[in-house]
């Protein structure tokens, strides 16, 4: 596979579809090599195609050149059914339209790439939904779910994809444009139409030809997925082709479009969370639970909910009763009393038949969504568990009947035993569907050997327990081998009479279902390279090499809403501006795979490129991705001795400078913004089109720092972080004050540095130097708490502090660093009271405090303290330190404030008593930019709740 060759076929594309986005190379290849499987196949070309005809064409240049097509939506694929060796259609980039939504007939129609959320959110406005959810809703597409049979959290009430489809529009290798629908086939060019009946009639001869493996052995329990689902073409099922390619997975034509069946949105639902002892116990009961008609019955172990708490703190998990193992059953209706009293009578029948720990129903919004999302993050936080270990999928989705569940989990968790394996369960409990992650060795040949032992022991076991190898991720490369464990010869030849009908030279996903692929080819791990690193990595095995193994593709950064991660791939649009796309770039970097450059590789470079560096990965992500600090030592490596971007000396040296500056503040602000402001912004490699903020003298620290003496013995430090010592000194003023109010008077410690300028643009040797100078101050036999009114500073001292210097000492002082937000919320007095908060608040919390300071939002304090409305910008500001002043880089830091922060203080009434706090100078200053015009100013908390201000709000 060669870059040439890709780019010979981009060429040809280019003559066909004149227009079509096709890119080639490694930065492009790289990270659609992977999906959220085990496997990595690296494709020649990905194409984005905006409509039908640009698939037909894509296809039609792959079947002249012989080459391979795989569809691909999300990417979010566990079975590794969305990688390919030839050209990835990403469907989700462009043919991302609603199409339309018929709310009389409760119809949707949308083109393959439309993310789930969307459409749900369209459909809601008349009160329907799309019922299959499956846990990654915020990114998987319609066009993969169709592809897969997707199900979801609900589909005990429901059931899978298939069964709310009404038609398709596929495209065939061949190039025919048609519909399938509950009927047949038709031709959507009526010159096609002699070809489409043809192949209608082969595929109706092909299905009388083996009506009685197709009747006996298909379609016999729910969540069936595995194979073909030929059985919807038999006579007494009205030879229903949509149906019967829906769960092909892209092996026999690509889908381009679907109309959709919606539901009624419940006016009414109930959470019941149960505890258990094992999830054997769990298991026994859903039999019961699944007479009270649920809409979902979700099982989990204690591996997931420890893992959760660890990484998001104690309160990222609040509502659970006592146990190892929990169900959460939702029941629905019509009105929230009805509902919570059956919800109520179902918890005491459970009670009585003994096997539960505990059990509540949970009426706070708040803790519903708590433990959703716990559920719902299940495939990443069983990836990388709170002690350490990995797991993997490959035997994910196996499926029972669920009368049969208990019995099924006893024998399968004998068999884990039995191959010295640990499995972390969750699941679709009430379907009779387990996932699982097992810890499989998959980077050495005799882990290799024991997983295929064990997944063939595996199939065995759910075959003779009357179940599925899939029950809704398809069988993709992971499962296609072991069909014939579940299927007789007879079958497995009508699914290759199947696929020859619709795809007969085989170019459409092939190794996936007919003609399967070993389930141990093209393994995505591989031996470990150590690599050097400044930074310690302390919570990842393999240093480097594990962190960036985090990723194991669920694609959470691919969501276009709900917490603050990916900000460039939400401006964008674009994988390789995710932080999936960036982590599957370095770990092709460190296998040497389709990068072949190593640290010096240009194509990581520019997918870092955009990478803000905002940190909300590390908290967003359910494996923890850290891309900020994996891009600072891809930059440290990368610039090694060698001369860097002019931005990164006059941002990163920024506490330097402007000590200095300080001492000549006045004349140096006039500078700035006089004549020669625009030529010293371009020498600095700084863009023209922002306001440089201007500096603070010696003198105005000083008379700050002196002002806000309180005289009382100090319980705290206040350290003067560089930007507020140098742009907004009259913040650690308020501050200190603030904080001997609530009754920790505080010393303030000014000229010493976090070094966050020199990580964040990769400069780690002086990052060193300078944290250990500041370790060396601080860390001086006191365990007095470090406030720091700069949040991304506090970040930094919090957690890039110990893990780049390694040290005891550094780790003690990281230990008591507190934002101001949180020393308030954990060192105020009970009895503190501050002044009169305004009746609405516009808060723009900062994406490092936010990613490392979880459970101590300034959110939840404004509330406490009595503020009133309070409307989040929830997202980056998008200025995020150098990012957003660097000259290349200011679309996009325009582009993702446009996506939270720009709207909520468009929302702003002129002349209006709203108030807006922003405690990141970063955040401040670009609220600034966005609507100084109209006389918005940001105010830190600190400000805001300055007693000796004259309102709340005002600098004294």
């Amino acid at each position: 596979m060669t870059t040439a060759s890709g780019e010979r076929l981009a060429a040809r594309l280019a003559e066909l579809a004149p227009g079509l986005p096709v890119a080639t190379g490694p930065g492009a290849t790289g990270p659609y090599a992977y999906d959220a499987s085990n496997y990595r196949v690296l494709p020649r070309a990905v194409a984005f195609p905006r409509s039908a005809a640009d698939v037909r064409a894509v296809l039609r240049a792959c079947r002249e050149a012989g080459v391979a097509v795989t569809a691909r939506g999300g990417g979010t694929s566990m079975a590794g059914n969305a990688v390919g060796p030839g050209v990835v259609l990403d469907l989700s980039r462009y043919m991302n339209r609603i199409l339309d939504i018929d709310p009389v007939a409760r119809t949707a129609r949308v083109e393959a790439g439309v993310v789930l959320d969307a459409l749900r959110d369209a459909a809601g406005e008349h009160g329907l939904t799309f019922g299959p959810d499956p846990s990654s809703h915020s990114r998987c597409t319609l066009g993969g779910m169709i592809g897969n049979d997707a199900c979801g959290n609900r589909s005990v009430r429901y059931g899978r994809t298939s069964g709310h489809i009404e038609a398709l529009e596929i495209v065939t290798a061949a190039g025919l444009h048609a519909v399938a629908d509950h009927a047949g086939l038709r031709a959507v060019d009526p010159a096609d139409a002699e070809r489409v009946a043809r192949l209608e009639a082969d595929v109706r001869r092909l299905i009388a030809a083996d009506l009685a493996p197709i009747r006996t052995e298909l379609g016999r329990i729910p969540r069936q997925v595995s194979g073909y689902p030929l059985h919807r073409l038999l006579p007494e099922n009205g030879f229903d082709m949509a149906r019967a390619l829906v769960g092909t997975e892209g092996t026999c034509a690509v889908v381009t479009a679907a109309t959709v069946r919606l539901v009624a949105t419940a006016p009414a639902s109930a959470l019941l969370a149960l505890g258990y002892d094992d999830v054997v116990d769990a298991a026994e009961d859903v039999p019961e639970i699944l007479l009270c008609s649920p809409t979902a019955v979700e099982g989990m172990d204690e591996a997931i909910v420890a893992t959760m708490r660890a990484r998001r703190g104690p309160g990222s998990v609040t509502g659970l009763p006592d146990g190892r193992a929990w169900l959460y059953v939702e029941l629905d209706g019509d009105d929230e009393a009805t509902v919570t009293a059956r919800a109520a009578e179902l918890l005491d029948a459970l009670k009585a038949r003994g096997r539960t720990t505990g059990g509540r129903v949970v009426a706070s919004a708040a803790e519903r969504r708590s433990l959703w999302r716990v559920r719902e993050d299940g495939a990443g936080l069983a990836a990388r568990l709170v002690e350490g270990g990995e797991s993997w999928p490959g035997w994910e989705d196996a499926a029972v009947a669920p009368g049969d569940l208990a019995a099924y989990l006893r024998d399968f968790r004998a068999l884990l035993a039995a191959h010295a394996l640990t499995g972390v369960l969750y699941g679709h409990f009430g379907a009779g569907c387990v996932h699982v992650r097992i810890d499989f060795d998959l980077a050495t040949e005799a882990g290799r050997t024991a997983t295929r032992r064990f997944l063939g022991a595996a199939a065995e076991l759910v075959v003779a327990h009357g179940g599925t190898l899939s029950g809704e991720h398809g069988d993709g490369r992971a499962r296609g081998e072991l069909l014939e464990v579940m299927y007789g010869p007879r079958l497995i030849r009508a699914f290759a009479a199947f696929k020859a009908v619709f795809d007969p030279e085989g170019l459409l996903n092939p190794g996936v279902v007919v003609a399967p692929a070993r389930l141990d080819a093209d393994l995505a791990l591989h031996e470990i390279r150590p690599v050097a690193t400044e930074f310690t990595f302390p919570h990842d095995e393999d240093g480097f090499a594990g962190a960036v193994r985090r990723c194991v593709g669920v694609g959470r950064c691919r969501g276009h809403a709900g917490g603050v991660m990916c900000p460039s791939y939400r401006a964008t649009g674009e994988e390789r501006h995710s932080t999936r796309g960036r982590a599957r770039l370095l770990q092709e970097m460190l296998r040497g795979g389709a990068v072949q450059d190593g640290w010096r590789a240009t194509e990581v470079r520019d997918a870092l490129d955009l990478c803000l560096s905002c940190k909300a990965c590390a908290a967003d992500c359910p494996v923890g991705v850290d891309m900020a600090t994996y891009k600072a030592e891809f930059l440290h490596r990368h610039y090694r001795r060698r001369l860097r971007p002019r931005s990164h000396y006059a941002l990163g040296w920024l506490p330097l400078t402007s000590a200095l500056c300080a001492y000549a503040a006045r004349p140096l602000n006039a500078l700035l913004r006089g004549p020669l402001r625009k030529p010293l912004a371009r020498l600095g490699g700084v863009t023209t089109r922002r306001t440089i903020p201007a500096l603070a003298s010696r003198r105005a620290l000083r008379e700050e720092l002196r002002s806000a003496q309180s005289g009382e013995p100090a319980r705290a430090v206040l350290f003067v972080d560089s930007f507020t010592r140098a742009f907004r000194p009259q913040v650690a003023g308020a501050a200190m004050r603030v904080l001997h109010a609530a009754g920790t008077p505080c010393t303030a410690r000014s000229g010493l540095c976090c070094g966050l300028t020199w990580v964040s643009t990769g400069q780690l040797s002086m990052a060193r130097r300078v944290m250990a100078r500041t370790v060396a101050h601080l860390d001086d036999g006191g365990d007095m708490p470090v406030v720091v009114a700069e949040p991304s500073c506090a970040a930094t001292l919090k957690r890039d502090l110990p893990e780049l210097l390694g040290s005891e000492a550094a780790r003690r002082v990281a230990a008591r660093v507190h934002t101001l937000t949180g020393a308030l919320t954990d060192l105020a007095a009970p009895e503190w009271t501050p002044p009169p908060l305004p009746d609405h608040v516009v808060l723009q919390t900062h994406c490092h405090e936010y990613a490392t300071f979880t459970g101590r939002r300034p959110r939840d304090l404004l509330r406490r303290l009595g503020a009133g409305r309070i409307d989040e910008a929830e997202g980056c500001c998008g200025l995020a330190g150098n990012f957003g002043f660097e000259e290349q880089h200011y679309g996009t830091s325009m582009a993702v404030a446009g996506l939270a922060l720009a709207p909520r203080l468009g929302d702003i009434p002129d002349g209006g008593t709203t108030v807006v706090v922003a405690d990141g100078f970063s955040c401040v200053t670009q609220i600034g930019h966005l609507a100084g015009d109209r006389g918005v100013r940001a105010l830190h908390l600190a400000e805001l709740l300055d007693p000796a201000a004259d309102r709340p709000g005002e600098t004294p």
